[in-house]
């Protein structure tokens, strides 16, 4: 009898390490509605297994933004380990499809106000529908090429909403290149609409920022056709005396190079989130 009820709590200790190995991040693909373009987006939500059943714990929340001819699910195909740095990192992450918006609210298409999506509409459904930390301290936002544009963008403009900011390769400014990735189709032919490309690149922004409203993160490799204008963004950035880091490391425009920076990003992001943690206690 002894060795049976050994044997049974032996068994018992086994299944419940089993369980809780077995515990791993929720991945929810959803159809939000969007009232400002009245119709749904696709966003893939990544929630660590300890914000999930009956007692969730409230986590911080990071956007991730996508790139050009990317979608909702770019960013666990590139990261396919995101769901366990979820787990570890007790983050939230968060993926809309922006389509080629650029995340603008486009002066020429009422079906494409990304801006007012992701950094209104898709924020309040999430802190709505998952236990968020609903607080900036504890909101961050990146993207890759396309999507740093974005998260630079975003933050600037929406500073009150989001605490930290980090691009990789990002567009940071979008005139050198005119004929490129669907712009023209948002904001008109840049010959004759100058006026609103440089209303509509981040450049054109600093002036909304001063040291220490957002933390900030450029990162782009040495061999990105994007370089040259994040170390124009880096120097304007010092012209102000505004603080970020900026990294530059060997690497192109590529998946390899984005599957190693987003480590970088979250390590940032995991800092800052700490010190919302001090400013709280």
């Amino acid at each position: 009898m002894k060795n049976m009820m050994r044997k049974f709590g032996l068994l018992s200790v086994l299944l419940l390490w089993v369980c809780i190995s077995l515990q791993a991040a929720r991945v929810d693909t959803l159809m939000v509605h969007s009232p400002s373009m009245k119709k749904t987006v696709e966003v893939v939500f990544i929630v660590p297994d300890q914000s999930c059943g009956e007692n969730p714990q409230s986590c911080p929340v990071v956007y991730l933004l996508h790139g050009h001819g990317g979608n909702a699910k770019t960013w666990i195909g590139i990261k396919p380990e995101l769901p366990a740095i979820a787990d570890e990192k007790g983050m939230i992450f968060v993926c809309p499809d922006a389509e080629n918006s650029w995340y603008w609210d486009s002066p020429l298409r009422k079906d494409y106000r990304y801006e007012t999506f992701v950094a209104s509409e898709l924020v309040d459904y999430t802190d709505s529908h998952y236990a968020t930390r609903a607080d900036r301290k504890f909101r961050a936002i990146s993207g890759l090429s396309m999507g740093g544009h974005g998260a630079l963008w975003l933050s600037i403009r929406h500073k009150d909403t989001f605490g930290a900011a980090a691009s990789m390769s990002g567009g940071a400014d979008i005139r050198p290149f005119p004929d490129s990735w669907n712009m023209k189709e948002q904001l008109g032919e840049y010959a004759s609409n100058k006026d609103v490309w440089d209303a509509h690149t981040v450049m054109s922004q600093l002036d909304r920022i001063s040291n220490g409203d957002i933390a900030l993160l450029i990162d782009c490799g040495d061999d990105d056709f994007f370089l040259e204008v994040n170390q124009e963004l880096h120097r304007q950035l010092l012209s102000r005396k505004i603080g970020h880091d900026f990294i530059t490391r060997p690497g192109a425009h590529t998946v390899t190079y984005w599957n190693n920076s987003i480590d970088y990003h979250l390590l940032f992001f995991q800092k800052f989130f700490a010190k919302g943690e001090q400013v709280g206690q």
